[in-house]
């Protein structure tokens, strides 16, 4: 496991933004690929993946489906 992605979901993450979705996109194919920055023949590539990885990552914070946390009583 990639230890600085971190969780972008609630109740762990709030107000998330592009930056931090595209930051962990970036940390997820940098550790799959082993390239901290990739050479210039696999730049585009290197790219295209972090743009796919992040666009899939934001569908998947918008479509999961969480339950509501409900306070508890004082007992």
């Amino acid at each position: 496991m990639c230890r600085s992605i971190k969780t972008l979901r609630e109740p762990y993450a709030s107000d998330v933004t592009d930056e931090d979705v595209r930051a962990a996109a970036l940390q997820y194919v940098r550790k799959v690929s082993g390239f901290r920055s990739p050479s210039t023949r696999n730049a585009e590539a290197f790219e295209r993946a972090v743009d796919v990885i992040a666009a899939a990552t934001q569908t998947l914070l918008e479509d999961l489906q969480l339950r509501q946390l409900t306070p508890r009583s004082g007992t």
